[in-house]
């Protein structure tokens, strides 16, 4: 760790700071209110709203946004004349999968191995946390040299598109000249990275229908339409005999010309069953950050335990797609949605409904804050230079604010570096990323405000 001034102060911080984060991690914070208490979201954005207050915050506002749940907004005066900076995060979280799966409970921060885990501590309410630590250290060391505004969202991992929304409606609330977003990761923990893309993404169901009702298979099996089993085909016609995605009408071949991911590396941070290969073709970076990638995240059909001789009259499935920089999300829904009527057989009926929908996302890498975060970044990470990558993921919000602000400077940092498992069972963070990127990010801060000047 860097001998810096502001190095000292984070480092006395970090207590505090894990202390914080397991009373936000405590909370179940999963904004899907059929499966968790709409009460555990609230108390998260209630908390969020006090530390911002305790900070010297002004406009501490929780915002009711379009899809249902609660953004908070705060603002923090610096000195006349000085920059505004936008930090991001965000405090809904995953469901926690199978609660058995996790080694310690999955909304109780536990520190094992040098790591602290919790559903959260990566993605993204660590995020919440770095930027109070970067904040409180630049109070104790000559006072935050910008105007800063925080916001932390409810809903980003339903991509139910709320803030978004919000943010449209009210285009004058997260104006700023640079905008720091905390919910991407290092490459590789110790590794100093910036993410300059995000893949877009589009949700939607689809339900296929054949029969009034459940026939027994016996009676009717061989002739009678089998919605699952339709089903099983058009999801099948989403791939191609390598596992390369193939909707009709969507590209597949872009490359990607930065920082490679070395396959054998991947293979151990993805936990790749040994013998079973990698899908798609080019490099791995070709596949999660360039190309589009389709998912089943879910099929409604009967559970194996209790399963009757039936032939299935209705089939449903949760299908993600994400896209790359280049391609219009909306447009990739269409495709989507296109292909999926296509490849429907037997006439069965299929019905389509879209979930959600975010657009990819490009930064300009050239502008002076991403100047300013490469030299925080050799400060935080010493002998180290920041790299560039891409990320597989959508942060919808990005474009959003990109198509409000085009004048902004958007950074993406974060904790989310492999080792965290996010989206997984037994996600964690590294208190040493927590540390550095919190460092990271005040020192930006003073660089970004001092080059503004």
């Amino acid at each position: 760790m860097s001998s810096h001034p502001v190095a000292a102060t984070v480092a006395s911080l970090m207590p505090r700071a894990k202390e914080e984060l397991a009373e936000l991690v405590a909370f179940r914070s999963v904004a899907d209110f059929d499966q968790f208490p709409r009460s555990e979201s609230e108390g998260a954005a209630r908390w969020i709203a006090d530390a911002l207050t305790a900070e010297g915050f002004q406009d501490v506002a929780l915002l009711d946004t379009p899809d249902g749940t609660q953004s908070v907004y705060g603002h923090l005066p610096g000195p006349e004349g000085a920059k505004t900076v936008l930090l991001y995060a965000h405090y809904d979280v995953q469901p926690p999968l199978d609660e058995a799966g996790w080694t310690t409970p999955p909304f109780e921060l536990t520190e094992r191995d040098g790591r602290w885990y919790g559903r959260g501590a990566a993605d993204c309410k660590g995020g919440v946390i770095m930027h109070l630590l970067a904040l409180r250290a630049l109070k104790a060391d000559g006072g935050v040299p910008v105007h800063v505004k925080v916001i932390v969202e409810g809903s980003e991992e339903q991509g139910t598109g709320g803030l978004e929304r919000y943010a449209e409606e009210h285009p004058e609330l997260l104006e700023a000249d640079a905008v720091v977003i905390g919910d991407a990761g290092n490459f590789r923990a110790g590794l100093p990275t910036v993410t300059s893309t995000l893949r877009g993404m589009t949700l939607v169901r689809v339900r296929i229908d054949t029969l009034e009702g459940n026939l027994h298979s016996g009676q009717f099996g061989g002739a009678a339409p089998d919605a699952l089993a339709a089903l099983v085909r058009v999801l099948d016609s989403l791939r191609a005999e390598d596992g390369s995605t193939t909707v009709d009408g969507l590209t597949d071949d872009t490359a990607w010309d930065g920082l490679q991911y070395d396959e054998e590396q991947f293979r151990k941070d993805a936990k790749v069953l040994d013998g079973v290969r990698l899908i798609g073709s080019g490099t791995v970076a070709d596949r999660i950050w360039a190309r589009p990638a389709v998912t089943v995240l879910g099929i409604d059909c009967p559970p194996v335990v209790g399963a009757t001789p039936s032939v299935q009259a209705s089939a449903r499935a949760l299908i993600s797609l994400r896209v790359p920089p280049g391609v219009d999300a909306a447009g990739a829904t269409k495709l989507l949605q296109a292909h999926l009527e296509a490849h429907t057989p037997w006439g069965a009926r299929v019905s389509i409904e879209q979930i959600g929908q975010g657009q990819a996302f490009r930064a300009d890498t050239t502008s002076p804050a991403y100047r300013a975060m490469a030299d925080a970044m050799a400060v935080a990470y010493p002998g180290q230079e920041m790299q560039y990558a891409g990320q597989g993921g959508s942060i919808p919000l990005c474009n959003t604010l990109a198509t409000l602000y085009p004048q902004a400077e958007i950074l993406l940092i974060g904790l989310s570096e492999p080792e965290a498992q996010i989206h997984a069972v037994n996600e964690s963070v590294s208190p040493d990323e927590l540390e550095r990127l919190s460092v990271a990010e005040a020192l930006f801060l003073r660089a970004y405000a001092s080059g503004a000047s």
